[in-house]
This record gives C-alpha cells, sequence and structure tokens, in this order.
C-alpha cells in the first residue's frame, strides 16, 4: 500500500529541471505539518533499519533467498507493469492497495532486517523507474516505503513474540496453531500499520474533502490480504524447495492479468466527467442483464433521471459549476442504489440505473431515494465570481421507471418507456419519481436541457 495522488495540487511529475534543482521540488509545496509527518515518520524508518540491522547475521542462505525474492519482484512488476501504472493513477486522494506486499512480506518472514529493507527499497525503486517512469512525485514513493519499512518492524516484532524471541528467519519456526496465530496477527499489524499512517497522510494533505475516501474501497483491502497470503506461501516454499519459485510466481502475475486487467478495462469504459458507466457500455451491460432476466424468469428495473433546469446552471454559473453538480449527482445516485446496479451516464444531464431483480415497488423506493438525496445536495461552487452564488442548491430531479415484463420485454421500448416517465415526471412538475404506465400517452416537453457531453 503507498501513498497515491494524495494531493491533487501538486505537480504529478518533476520535469528533468526542476528535478536537478532541490529548490524546485514538489515537496516544499506541502504544508509545515505535512511536512513534519513526513520527516517523523521517515526518521522512525531511518532509526529502525539502524537499530535492527545488526540483530541477525547475514549468512549466503539469506542472501540466495534475497537474489530469488528480488529477481522475483521484478520480473512480476515487470509482467504487470501497464496495469499498476492505471491503478496507481486511478488511487486518486485513496491508498493505492498494490501487490509488492507479496514480495515484502516473503522477505520480512525470511530475511535478516537489513536484506529486507534491501527488498523494500528496490521494489519502490523498480516502480519509481520502470512504472512510474520517474514522472511520480519522489517523496511519495519514500514516504511509502519509510510506512512499509515500519510496518514491518512492527510485524517482526510479532513474529519474534509468537516463535518464542526467535529473530528472522521466521518461517521455519512458525508451527502448530500458535504459529498460525502469530503470521494472522502479524499480516494484520502490517497491513493495518501501514494503513493508518497512508491514510493520515492523505487526510493532511486533503483537508478539503471528505475524511472517508482516504479510507479507500473496502473491496481494495482484500488485495493486500492476498498479497499477504501469497507472501506467506512463497516464504514456505523457498523455506523447503526454493526452485519451486518460479512455478509459484504463476500466481501474483496470474492475479495481475487475469483479475485486475479486466476490472481496469472496465473503468476505461466509464465518463471521464462523473465516473459512471459511459452510454455504450451501460447499454452493454443492460442488455446482458435483461437476457439474464429472461433467462432465469426474474424482472428488471430501468430508472432514467434527467436534471431539472441543468442549463440554467451551465448558463448562470459556467461549465465549471455544472460539471461540479453532474460529479455531485453521480455520487448521490451511486449511494442509494443497490450493490449489483448499474449506473451511466446517459446524456449531458441525464443518468441511467439498470436494477437487475427490482419489482415497480423496488423501483420507485430506490427512485424516490435517489431523488431525496439530489434534493438535499449542496454543491459548492469551485471558481466563485463577483457577485454570483457560492453553493449550488435546490437541485431536483425528474425520474421515470419501467419494469421488464410488465411494461415491456425488449431492451429499446423498456427505455422508451422509462423515458415517457421522466417525461411525465418533468410535465407534472418536475422534482418526482413517475412509473410507466401505457394508459398515459408520451409527452414532449417544450423546455430544451443542456446537451452537452
Amino acid at each position: 500500500m503507498e501513498l497515491s495522488k494524495a494531493r491533487r495540487r501538486l505537480p504529478s511529475s518533476i520535469s528533468p529541471r526542476s528535478g536537478c534543482n532541490p529548490r524546485h521540488w514538489a515537496l516544499w509545496t506541502l504544508s509545515r505539518p505535512v511536512l513534519l509527518y513526513l520527516a517523523l515518520v521517515e526518521a522512525a524508518a531511518v532509526v529502525s533499519i539502524v537499530a535492527t540491522a545488526g540483530l541477525v547475521p547475514v549468512t549466503g542462505q539469506a542472501l540466495l533467498w534475497c537474489g530469488l525474492l528480488v529477481a522475483a519482484e521484478i520480473i512480476h512488476l515487470e509482467a504487470a507493469q501497464g496495469i499498476e501504472r492505471i491503478r496507481e493513477l486511478s488511487a486518486d486522494g485513496r491508498p493505492h492497495m498494490h501487490l509488492q506486499s507479496i514480495w515484502i512480506f516473503a522477505g520480512l518472514l525470511l530475511l535478516p532486517p537489513s536484506l529486507a529493507g534491501v527488498v523494500i527499497a528496490v521494489s519502490y525503486g523498480h516502480s519509481w523507474i520502470r512504472v512510474y517512469r520517474r514522472r511520480g512525485v519522489l517523496h511519495r514513493k519514500v514516504f511509502s516505503a519509510a510506512t512499509v519499512i515500519l510496518a514491518c518492524v512492527a510485524s517482526g516484532a510479532v513474529l519474534s513474540v509468537g516463535t518464542g524471541g526467535r529473530l528472522a528467519p521466521f518461517m521455519p519456526h512458525l508451527d502448530g496453531p500458535g504459529g498460525m496465530v502469530a503470521l494472522l496477527l502479524a499480516g494484520v499489524v502490517y497491513f493495518g500499520l501501514n494503513y493508518v499512517l497512508v491514510v493520515f497522510m492523505i487526510i493532511m494533505t486533503n483537508p478539503d474533502k471528505p475524511g472517508r475516501i482516504a479510507l479507500g474501497n473496502p473491496s481494495d483491502v482484500l488485495i493486500v490480504l492476498a498479497a499477504v497470503g501469497i507472501g506467506c506461501g512463497i516464504a514456505l516454499v523457498v523455506t523447503v524447495r526454493p526452485w519451486l519459485l518460479p512455478v509459484l510466481m504463476v500466481t501474483p502475475v496470474a492475479l495481475h492479468l487475469g483479475l485486475l486487467l479486466p476490472q481496469f478495462q472496465l473503468a476505461a469504459r466509464t465518463d471521464s466527467k462523473t465516473a459512471l458507466l459511459d452510454p455504450e457500455f451501460w447499454a452493454e451491460l443492460a442488455h446482458r442483464e435483461l437476457a439474464r432476466a429472461r433467462q432465469i424468469g426474474s424482472c428488471l428495473g430501468i430508472l432514467l433521471i434527467d436534471l431539472d433546469r441543468f442549463k440554467s446552471i451551465d448558463d448562470g454559473d459556467g461549465h465549471v459549476t455544472g460539471d461540479a453538480v453532474l460529479r455531485a449527482v453521480a455520487t448521490a445516485i451511486r449511494g442509494q442504489v443497490r450493490a449489483g446496479d448499474a449506473v451511466g451516464r446517459f446524456g449531458g444531464d441525464e443518468f441511467a440505473v439498470v436494477l437487475p431483480g427490482a419489482n415497480g415497488d423496488e423501483l420507485l423506493a430506490i427512485a424516490d431515494r435517489i431523488r431525496t438525496a439530489i434534493r438535499e445536495l449542496q454543491v459548492p461552487v469551485p471558481v466563485v465570481r463577483p457577485g454570483k452564488r457560492e453553493t449550488v442548491t435546490g437541485l431536483s430531479a425528474s425520474i421515470g421507471g419501467a419494469v421488464f415484463p410488465e411494461h415491456a420485454t425488449e431492451y429499446t421500448p423498456l427505455l422508451q418507456a422509462a423515458d415517457d416517465a421522466a417525461f411525465h415526471a418533468k410535465a407534472n412538475g418536475r422534482d418526482q419519481v413517475v412509473l410507466y404506465s401505457a394508459a398515459t400517452p408520451p409527452v414532449i416537453i417544450p423546455e430544451q436541457n443542456s446537451d452537452r457531453v
């Protein structure tokens, strides 16, 4: 785990000229409290390295194990560098959960502290040069490496206690229920300390953002837990049959290419302004869900959400404010739908939701939650101009819904039914939800909405 784009106002790269002149480093743009925290964490890491370096002698076997882990880390990251670059860039203002912990945690279990530090240094140095092409802000990588060093030292202390005061290598002495408990506690400490240090830095450097954003995606935690688990397996293989390591390396590479690659192929099909699904991919997903509902004899709902009077915001407050409103509305919609529902941006100021398994009553309940959430939004104006408002309030949306197979059995008629219902909601006074009824003819609204993308 590491700090990723924690402060968006910082430059994302260092030009050759500024990189050669320390006075131009992005480090000096940090506030004094952030600089102090960064210095304290890095100083603590240096002290930890010095204090533990001489505890365990470096043997020929330790050097062999270190060489195997470093070689495996380099091969792994070379194979997955394209995916990791996309993942790091997408972790905007959140912890970046990566699979480098596989080799770092294996090094913790096998190597003297000095060589474990070498694995960490090579891992982060290699990623900065090869994955981020030295375009990343260097002090973030150094800070992230320092947090990992501290996490390893704390985990090593847990392992030492769990093995009766022994020092590295720990793996040969972890056996039975006691060894399992010690290993689990060490994994929790490794992840927990690293996570807390990184999240605290993100919060400090982004005081204008809600703290919950810094916590990241709960599902991303599984990446680190998987990395720790695989690291344990690799440490065991290296201890017993080190030449089987190339076979076990297939697992982390497969995780990257088989699981994370599809995840970011999906991310590439999102709307750039709102991070929702783009119209084409949403339609593709809706077709798939409709076919599945037809196959299993289930129902499916579709919502079309049309912001009311959005053109007046675009014209009166500017496109920058309009974009901020779109992002806020997208977040509000995502917060009210269920885990399996798909939310997309359908047009300039229109959004769409496909709700697998939802009947008419469920569709209306979710739609009304969305309508209420939009109504309660207070969106700060990014650039306040003289005589203009500072916060956009009073937003509302007209929402139309339709259900398969009650209202239509094919995609296009079902979408048209939801669109007709949204028009009725707008015609009947806006800020309301309408479920399609075949008895009500479609209505054409003379008002012209914003059609920008």
